[in-house]
């Protein structure tokens, strides 16, 4: 088993707020990783139809040893579940690193200013900013959404309470939240020369890093990143990109008309489909993307996402390889590999 933490319970009100390091906005977990410049690993956790905690840290289990910070959805798909900000209270509770998602679909500026004033108390460190599917792609259309913001708005928000002081509306903050911001883009479909220039609004308007939606397409993801780079992005922002398992063809084509933002090229179909193991080989082919993605400049990190699979999280990560850096690291240093990310 790798080891990367062992997630420590914080207490927000014994322990007072986290104080971020020098240069540091927060004092996640996941900031101080890519600022040190390890090969970040986020995943995403799927949250329960219940009500029941065990359910949580049940499904969070397998990602506590390769994941530098756990993403708890915000009702994606338009979808609901159990919320973002409960499943980041039960984490961070434990001590794992958190990314609170907030999409601005449900909720007016008034309630997100709010959830974040809420989740910087609770020790979450992080937070990615969401548009949001519209609702009628979820299983409750007439639901009434809201979008008073976008991401890129709600981003200029969130960094002008962290940065100002203020809400706002121009109301001064006591104690400012200290939060590491995120967004997410889908590099491999069109307007694919558009993209990146997509990047650059959301880095302007305050996106520490970003998290890409699945990336099967390399030659796309590449161009993308080319882009990225003449724009100078990567210099100014971490880029985690998504990654993961197909668990067969069906389910590939499933996704591909199904799932907005996600390309899947014809060939990667054909190569899981061809597979005797077609869940094996869908594991296996998201093992060589994180290797090469590793490979390509301005790559920061990975966001591994196995919908209610988290064990699958656990096994691609530990056999890409790519922590073990890390824990060559340790064994010069002696230092406890779950101590790299403190």
């Amino acid at each position: 088993m790798i080891a990367i933490q062992t997630p420590e319970p914080f207490d927000p009100i014994a322990d007072g707020p986290l104080e971020p390091p020098p240069g540091h906005h927060s004092g996640s977990r996941l900031e101080r990783v890519l600022r040190r410049g390890w090969f970040a690993v986020t995943a995403e956790l799927n949250p329960p139809d219940s009500a029941d905690p065990r359910d949580v840290l049940k499904a969070a289990e397998p990602l506590k040893d390769v994941a530098d910070a756990i993403n708890a959805t915000d009702a994606s798909g338009a979808n609901c579940h159990m919320s973002s900000m409960g499943i980041c209270s039960l984490l961070s509770r434990v001590g794992y690193g958190v990314v609170l998602q907030i999409s601005c679909r449900d909720r007016n500026r008034i309630a997100i200013q709010g959830d974040v004033l809420g989740a910087a108390a609770m020790g979450v460190g992080s937070i990615l900013c969401l548009t949001g599917d519209g609702v009628g792609v979820g299983d409750q259309p007439g639901a009434k959404p809201v979008f008073d913001f976008d991401s890129v708005s709600l981003l200029r928000t969130i960094r002008t309470m962290r940065d100002d002081g203020t809400f706002l509306s121009g109301r001064r903050l006591s104690s400012p939240p200290r939060v590491f911001l995120g967004a997410a883009e889908n590099p491999c479909v069109p307007p694919l020369e558009w993209r990146a220039q997509r990047l650059a609004k959301k880095v302007r308007a305050g996106a520490d890093f970003i998290q890409t939606n699945y990336v099967f397409d390399l030659a796309r993801f590449r161009a993308f990143m080319a882009r990225v780079r003449d724009l100078g992005l990567h210099e100014k922002v971490f880029i985690l990109a998504g990654v993961g398992p197909l668990t067969s063809a069906r389910a590939a084509r499933w996704m591909r008309t199904n799932v907005p933002g996600v390309h899947i090229p014809d060939a990667v179909i054909a190569r899981i489909e061809g597979a005797r193991d077609q869940t094996e080989e869908g594991k296996r082919l998201a093992i060589e993307l994180i290797q090469e993605m590793r490979e390509i400049e301005g790559v920061a990190g990975v966001h591994v996402m196995a919908y209610r699979r988290e064990h699958l999280v656990h096994e691609i990560v530990a056999e890409s390889g790519i922590l073990d850096e890390r824990l060559n690291h340790a064994a010069e240093t002696r230092v406890a590999p779950e101590n790299l990310s403190s």
